[in-house]
């Protein structure tokens, strides 16, 4: 018998829908967590499939200005990985169902430790994770068999169709497509 899997579950019920999932984006944290806190479920009103909360980085490189800035007024407000997974844990707590992917870079979870963070991820009741520069070799086998968490994958269009098979089979979850060149 296998667990359910709020992610897994959602594309099994769109897939009979015949629809796409709408995947909404947030910087955990801008302004304030408060705000993010009510947020969320606005978004799930509005039709969000899932949520994607960032986690506030000092350096997001692959972010444009305005994921920049919201990185920065996080970071200001005094939004933390820790505070992050706080706020996972409140809107379960919440009854918030929809899937909840954690969106960082690497330095984060580095500092957090990298089996900590899959930990505490999975306790405050994250579904999956999208680390952006973490290359997939390096996060093919870090998650445990029958973990709960989803690892996202980045493909892009100018990624060669080999490195597309490669990328691929180290995901579960979903795909994440960035369809143009550039900081988003």
């Amino acid at each position: 018998m296998t667990t359910p899997h709020r992610i897994d579950d959602l594309f099994a019920r769109l897939k009979k829908e015949k629809r796409k999932a709408l995947v909404a984006y947030l910087v955990a944290g801008d302004p304030d967590l408060a705000t993010t806190a009510q947020l969320v479920p606005a978004l799930v009103e509005a039709g969000a499939d899932i949520i994607e909360l960032g986690i506030p980085f000092s350096d997001p490189l692959a972010d444009g200005i305005v994921n920049q800035l919201g990185c920065q007024r996080a970071i200001e407000s005094g939004t933390t990985l820790p505070k992050v997974l706080q706020l996972i844990a409140q809107l379960r707590q919440e009854k918030c169902q929809v899937p909840l992917v954690l969106f960082t870079y690497y330095n984060p979870v580095f500092a957090f430790g990298r089996e900590k963070f899959e930990a505490a991820a999975t306790q405050a009741g994250a579904d999956g994770l999208l680390i952006l520069d973490l290359p997939p070799e390096e996060a093919a086998h870090d998650l445990p068999p029958g973990s709960p968490l989803r690892r996202i994958v980045l493909v892009a269009p100018t990624t060669p169709e080999a490195r597309v098979r490669s990328v691929v089979s180290t995901a579960s979850g979903f795909i994440y497509y960035v369809s143009r060149e550039g900081v988003t």
